[in-house]
């Protein structure tokens, strides 16, 4: 099986990866200058593009059994078909390995068909999708209602960018509120969603009795925790009685998920909680 001759004996799926289509990264001024916030996040000394072939082998290296993978979510709607197609391409290509999420950009027409082409073809989710990056707004219903209502018939989850409203600032950080994660969770409780980043925080307010429940249908993924917290927050979340919310993603090329495994492997959560992190709550979700 290719890609699969140095898989490590444990299960470990990373929920948060980026892969870059070669074409785009031979091209990347020209999306550069189509597209702003491509520019503002791949014009970071710190960016990296991975394409599928490069990420098997960190993978591997790894030892990360599978991974959800997707690319990057453009404001133009032909842009996100390109890197689909890749994504597509690349789950075809390592079946065992990765699970393929479809990007849309919800404000744009034929999104709803794009996302229903993914699943068809194979993908199991929508996103990571950037609401100010593509310009939609979470708390608004009316922006929100095709994109949901599809992936509610398809049974998708859907993966939003959401950040920290406090702390230092860095390329990519957006104004947008935790107040907005609350909204659209509670405009559309039938969905499943997948906050990226802790939700920016939003997890802990989850410790009021309102907010969890309108968060019931709330994942929260650990993408950039090394960069934004101490690693303390594991047990901070196992203390607030959520690991079973909580899903391993690294943003990896921004992050290699060695980072994430080294800190959870520092921490008290017992095996068990571990293992939700790492793989158990994942496989449930993604029905794997």
């Amino acid at each position: 099986m290719p890609g699969g001759e140095n898989r490590s004996q444990r299960e470990i799926i990373d929920v948060h990866i980026h892969l870059t289509p070669p074409e785009v990264i031979a091209r990347e001024e020209d999306y550069k200058k189509e597209e702003p916030y491509f520019d503002l996040l791949s014009s970071n000394p710190g960016n990296k593009f991975v394409t599928s072939e490069d990420l098997i082998d960190h993978l591997d290296k790894a030892g990360i059994s599978q991974a959800i993978v997707f690319g990057f979510a453009f404001q133009k709607q032909e842009n996100c078909r390109l890197v689909n197609d890749y994504i597509i391409e690349a789950i075809k290509k390592y079946p065992e390995r990765l699970i393929g999420f479809a990007v849309v950009n919800p404000l744009k027409p034929g999104a709803a068909a794009e996302i229903c082409r993914c699943h068809q073809e194979g993908l199991q989710g929508v996103g990571e999708l950037f609401p100010e990056g593509q310009g939609f707004d979470l708390t608004k219903r009316e922006e929100m209602q095709e994109l949901t209502a599809t992936c509610q018939e398809l049974s998708l989850p859907i993966m939003i960018h959401l950040n920290e409203p406090i702390g230092h600032d860095y390329p990519g950080k957006t104004g947008d509120s935790l107040e907005s994660g609350i909204k659209l969770a509670e405009n559309f409780p039938a969905n499943t969603f997948i906050y990226s980043h802790w939700g920016g925080g939003l997890i802990f307010y989850e410790l009021m009795p309102e907010i969890a429940s309108t968060l019931q249908n709330v994942y929260y993924d650990t993408a950039a925790s090394p960069f934004l917290y101490d690693k303390k927050i594991y047990q901070a979340v196992k203390a607030a009685g959520l690991i079973d919310k909580v899903l391993l993603g690294s943003d990896y090329p921004l992050l290699s998920p060695d980072r994430y495994l080294a800190e959870i492997k520092d921490t008290d959560l017992s095996q068990a909680e571990r293992d939700k992190v790492l793989f158990s709550n994942a496989k449930e979700l993604f029905n794997l």
